[in-house]
């Protein structure tokens, strides 16, 4: 059972569970702060979930003179590397531009010449891949480094425990209804715990909205107007395929036949395509690929390798996310900034008050400390050593050895073991010894599936997963497998629900709400068009 909110008092209310959310908790608990954060869904359900999953200095921002965001960007990348080895990884990327394109060589020479200088001339551990394929006549190929999440929804659960222990008190499926204020200033939250049904009304010195771009209507409804909006949202749409014969080894970044840039990188065991820029001021909750967008993808990818001849039949799923970026009537999606913003909402009538524009998966930790020091907590920089990373298989050789302790402790075997020790990192050997006592936690998730059991419980005990959602989409997210089916839910939710003590109504129930959870997430295209363009 949760603890009853009403009537609590809090230094910090955040709102949104999604990166930003989490992190700007994790900072403000760790200075010393009583913090709560709320989640309407689930954290990172939202935005931080629907990503291209690439943590990156952003080297086209340099077309934009962002100088300042992309060393920020390159700092915070070789922190998270340091950090978090078994989460972000180095990743190779090709950058394979048309001859024919309006950037030329010298250019593009020039701007990875300054990219690696922002970024201290620090080589990251990655191999490059030579692509055959790639070698044609009417493209320009260049490599750089940058690197990869692959499951962002594994760092925010990381950084939800690191809150969690430093004192905040958070809540997931747990709704902001409306601000309380008093004399111009804002005095708490009211909130809706859509679990129990109940309602509670929290005091709270500072709230911030954090809830990316759904942060305009968390505004209108409680009744702050700002002067315009503070938040133009942009979709953007991926799509997954299978790893087809002659699919890139390495990330690739290249530019579609219209000019814009596309990213087809390897993730999961499948092939992520992505991303489109097409206003959306719909419900970011509804987002889904339109038609169009998805025959752009597919197009792109046929363009870079005609002879795979990919098809919409070929796709796997697709997805898409609301960018939360600042409001430009006039400018075109590219060319508006990645760079956050705070907005202070003491000229709207709200002081205490904050809402946080824009931001990236790169950069959340950043904000986070910028948010906690306007609320006038003492945040210091992080003091990971920035220097020369370890050898190229360095991590490798740690998870080799984690996997082989993990495997004699659970009794599961080295492949399983890896699994727990990639997702787990610190807690992995608490995975491996609670599946150690019982025979049925050793059992995989589904048939398909090295993850085990003793995850499913872990994650319930101790980051917050409610639902066969929370656990099988986002902590342990081996639904995101292009293969997984009803037949794997119905396996799954029986394993898991024996575990934590569910009856049979709520396994069903459970299995139910989590495919359609997962369909409304991970959509399988029809009515395809094959435009040229995607906006």
């Amino acid at each position: 059972m949760r603890a009853r909110l009403s009537g609590e008092r809090f230094d910090v209310a955040i709102i949104g569970g999604g990166i930003n959310g989490v992190a700007i908790a994790r900072e403000c608990a760790r200075a010393g702060k009583r913090t709560l954060l709320v989640e309407q869904n689930d954290f990172a359900s939202g935005t931080t979930s629907r990503s291209t999953r690439i943590i990156h200095g952003g080297l086209r921002y340099l077309e934009h003179g962002e100088l300042g965001l992309v060393r920020e960007s390159l700092k915070e990348r070789e922190r998270m590397l340091a950090d978090y080895p078994h989460l972000v990884r180095p990743l190779r990327f090709v950058l394979a531009i048309p001859k024919a394109s309006r950037h030329n060589a010298l250019a593009i020479r020039t701007g990875l010449l300054l990219y690696r200088k922002l970024a201290g001339a620090r080589c990251l551990p990655a191999l490059a891949q030579f692509d055959a394929h790639l070698d044609r006549p009417d493209l320009a190929t260049f490599d750089y480094d940058d690197a990869q999440c692959e499951f962002p929804e594994r760092l925010v659960a990381e950084w939800l425990g690191e809150a969690i222990a430093a004192g905040a008190v958070v809540r997931n499926h747990c709704t902001a209804l409306g601000l309380t204020k008093n004399d111009g200033r804002v005095t708490g939250l009211v909130i809706h715990d859509t679990l129990t049904g109940t309602e509670a009304r929290v005091e709270a010195a500072h709230v911030i909205n954090a809830t990316g771009p759904w942060a305009d209507m968390v505004c209108a409804q409680s009744g702050v107007e700002t002067k315009e909006k503070l938040l133009g949202g942009i979709r953007g749409s991926h799509i997954v395929l299978p790893r087809f014969p002659g699919a890139p080894g390495s990330a690739v970044y290249s530019e579609a036949p219209d000019g814009r840039p596309v990213f087809l990188i390897p993730w999961n065991d499948q092939l992520l395509v992505g991303t489109t820029e097409v206003p959306d001021s719909a419900d970011p909750a509804r987002a889904e690929p339109s038609p169009e967008e998805v025959g752009y993808l597919l197009d792109s990818v046929n363009h870079l390798y005609p002879a795979a001849n990919i098809g919409a039949g070929d796709i796997l799923y697709a997805f898409a996310g609301v960018r939360p970026l600042p409001y430009s009537p006039t400018a075109k999606p590219a060319a508006i900034t990645r760079r956050h913003r705070i907005h202070d909402h003491s000229d709207d009538g709200a002081r205490g008050l904050y809402s946080v524009i824009g931001g990236k998966l790169t950069t959340a930790a950043a904000l986070a400390r910028e948010v906690a020091r306007k609320l006038g907590a003492h945040v210091p920089e992080p003091q990971t050593a920035l220097i020369a990373p370890a050898p190229a298989d360095g991590i490798e050789v740690t998870l080799r050895q984690w996997a082989r302790q993990i495997s004699a402790v659970a009794h599961i075997p080295e492949h399983s073991a890896r699994a727990v020790a990639e997702w787990h990192g610190r807690r992995a050997m608490c995975v491996a010894r609670m599946a150690g006592t019982d025979d049925a936690l050793r059992h995989p998730l589904c048939p398909h599936s090295s993850h085990i059991v003793a995850e499913a419980v872990e994650v319930a005990r101790y980051e917050c997963a409610v639902t066969l959602g929370d656990i099988l989409l986002r902590r342990v997210p081996v639904a995101l497998s292009g293969c997984w089916s009803k037949q794997c839910t119905r396996a799954a939710a029986q394993r898991i629900g024996w575990a934590l003590g569910w009856d049979q109504l709520r396994i069903g129930r459970e299995a139910e709400l989590f495919d359609a959870e997962r369909a409304a997430f991970l959509k399988k295209p029809s009515g395809l068009s094959r435009p040229q363009r995607a906006a």
